[in-house]
Formats: C-alpha cells, structure tokens, sequence
C-alpha cells in the first residue's frame, strides 16, 4: 500500500500547483487518475510472478472508456463496401463501437503487415488493405474500435508449424470433424505470437484487445492423452487463465484493456475442466468478460422456458443473474460485463423450436440486460446485416 500512495504523490506531483477553474473542471483529477493507472500498471508488468491462483490488483488501463454498445464486422466488411452502411449505423444509433476481425477465425492475419515475426509464423489475408485508413475513418466516426484476436483456434498456424499445435499418434495433424486445427495452450511460443499481434494491434490504434477461442478443443477431454504434444504438471484450466493473466501484463502499459469471449452457460455451471475454461478464474484476469449469451445456444429446459430461442427476454435476464452470482463473490476483480447478444434467426433449431429475430427480440434482450444492471453488450450477426430501427438505449 505504501507503493500505491507513493506513486499516487508522484502522479499528483507531476500537476503541481496548477489551479482548478470552472472551465477546466475535472480535467486536471482525470489526468491524474490516468498517470495514477498507468504508474501502477507498469509497476505490475515490473513485478508481477504469471499465477492462475493470484491474480493481480485490477487497475483499469482506460478508466475514460465509454459504456461500450457495439456490433461485430468482420475483416471482409471492414475493408470493403459494407463498411459506409455500418459506419452510418453508429452515426444514427446509440451504438458507439465495433469488433473487428483482426486475426480471424482460420488465424489469417487480416492485414498486410510488415512484422518479420507475424509473417514468419503466420499468414496475411489483406482484407483490410489499408489498416491505417481504416482507423483513421473509425476516429473521424468517433467508433471505439476493439481487435478480435482469435487465439487457440488457428489453423494456419497449425500447418506452418505444427509442432506448436496437436499431433495424431503417426505424426499427422489433428483437426476435428469440421477440420479446423487448434494449437497448444501450454506453448508460450503461441502465447507471444498472439500477444504480438495485439501488441500491432494497439499499435495502430486499438482500444481494446478481445481475444476469442481462449481454450482448448471441444471434447478435448477425450482425446487429451492419444494426442502428441507439449505440456506442463498445470492443468488446462489454469494454463488458460495464465495466458489471460500474462496477456493483460503485457497489454496494459499500452493503455489498451483486454476482454475475452467465452460461452454464455458458463456462468451457470461449473468449471469446464476439458476445454480449460474457467469462468471466475478468467474473469479476475481480464478488464472486461463477453459471455456469449446468444438464447438460439440454450437448450430445452434453460431457466425454465421450453425453447430459450423463442424467450430471448427470459433467458437474458437468467444469464445475467447467474453471471452476477458468478463474479459478485471476486469484489475488486469483478471485470465490465459485455454480452455478446443475438441479432441472428436460427433457423437450424427446427421448426418450433424458434422465432425470426427482429427490433423486438433484440429489444427484448437489451431489456433484460438493463433490468439486470448490465449496461454494455455487443451485437453478434455473422454477415454483418444488423435489425434496423433498434432503440439500442
């Protein structure tokens, strides 16, 4: 504690006597607040010993950041035409930020980039051909921009170097039945590509890092020991959440704050042990948790509705209570909670398992959410074509 006051006085040291008018406000509190963040945020990345059982203070590296309200576009979009319909839909809305593809699904480096290691171990897609006009449009549009790394999930990776990923027991890669590869969680070689990454990320301009795929295969569980490749005595779980953890020790000093996606039951059960996710553990590591609570992936019986789908209202609002009861109990930890919600019609349920969603469903959701005291979500449609005339309030 004597460390924080003392960098605390070096941080009110720096504005002196300078004196508070009416016209100036808050400004001169505001910026001591940031130089306050930002001395104790190197101070950790200094000091700070990488440990899924004790993780550190929590000290937001944008404490100005807006309650985010905003739609996923990816790579495609962002560099393409459809990019002017989206811009003028934040232009006309309370919406106010976008997730980009920035390393994508297929782990395709979205961009031409000139950095020796990036293209050494990955590969670039140029879907954004100009990065740099792109984040100079989203300042004109006053977007708060935020970079979708995907982490785990990265077949490209896999194949240019496939001792950083799962091996079959004759050498050959492993996929799963979609024949996507995945690679290693327990590779720090994997950790600082994807950190690198980021780190170009902020770079250029990005608020916020928000890293997807943050686990291990589906099902890993079963296969775990016919599978070749490295590992520590840690388990899955904690291997994740120290990932997290030493990603937010390195993003932080560059002012950017570090969110993860991860499936919405998983504030309602407990530890996925297989796949390595562990919601409270990868909660207290991150400045801001995006539950993908979309109600089309709840199943028959989900806080008492027959067809979740159908009740985007009731099944919103059961996330939320189970998602407060979840990280309630981590106090100071507890992270900005973001969800990810449903402006898609899932069709694939089968008839009468669900409805055309339109204003009303994604109305509906955002509702629950507020009536649960969360203020910041994220639009999810894979296209890119969002319901028009929301009143996203």
């Amino acid at each position: 504690m004597n460390m924080l006051w003392a960098l605390l006085a070096m941080a009110w040291g720096s504005f002196g006597a300078v004196p508070v008018t009416a016209d100036q406000g808050t400004q001169p509190f505001q910026s001591i607040t940031n130089s306050f963040h930002t001395a104790i945020i190197q101070s950790q990345k200094d000091q700070v010993v990488i440990d899924a059982d004790n993780p550190p203070a929590k000290i937001d590296p944008q404490p100005d950041a807006p309650v985010v309200k905003g739609i996923y576009v990816t790579a495609y979009s962002a560099g393409g035409a459809r990019m002017t319909q989206l811009l003028d839909l934040l232009d006309d809305t309370e919406l106010n930020s976008m997730v980009i593809d920035i390393k994508d699904d297929l782990g395709y480096i979205t961009y031409p980039t000139e950095n020796k290691t990036l293209q050494q171990m990955g590969k670039s897609q140029p879907f954004i051909r100009d990065i740099d006009a792109l984040m100079k449009r989203l300042q004109k549009h006053e977007v708060y921009p935020i970079a979708r790394v995907v982490v785990f999930k990265d077949t490209i990776l896999a194949k240019k170097n496939p001792e950083l990923s799962f091996r079959n027991k004759d050498g050959s890669l492993w996929a799963n039945g979609k024949g996507d590869s995945f690679v290693n969680p327990y590779s720090k070689e994997v950790w600082d590509y994807n950190i690198e990454i980021a780190k170009e990320a902020a770079k250029l301009g990005f608020k916020e890092i928000q890293f997807d795929y943050v686990r291990f295969p589906e099902g890993f569980e079963t296969r775990a020991d016919a599978l070749k490749y490295t590992r520590s005595d840690k388990s899955r779980v904690d291997i994740v959440a120290e990932f997290v953890q030493y990603a937010r020790k390195e993003l932080a000093p560059l002012g950017v704050r570090v969110s993860v996606d991860i499936f919405g039951y998983a504030a309602s059960v407990p530890a996925a042990e297989g796949i390595g996710q562990d919601f409270v553990k990868i909660s207290e590591n991150v400045d801001v948790i995006s539950p993908m609570v979309y109600p089309s992936h709840y199943s028959t019986g989900w806080y008492g509705v027959k067809d979740p789908d159908k009740d985007p209202y009731t099944t919103i609002k059961g996330s939320m209570e189970d998602t407060h009861k979840k990280l309630d109990p981590t106090k100071e930890l507890k992270p900005v909670i973001r969800p990810w919600i449903q402006d898609f019609t899932a069709s694939w349920l089968g008839s009468g398992h669900y409805i055309k969603y339109g204003k009303k469903q994604v109305e509906d959701q955002i509702r629950a959410m507020k009536d649960m005291n969360v203020d910041e979500y994220l639009l999810w449609n894979a296209s890119n074509r969002y319901t028009p005339d929301v009143n996203y309030k």
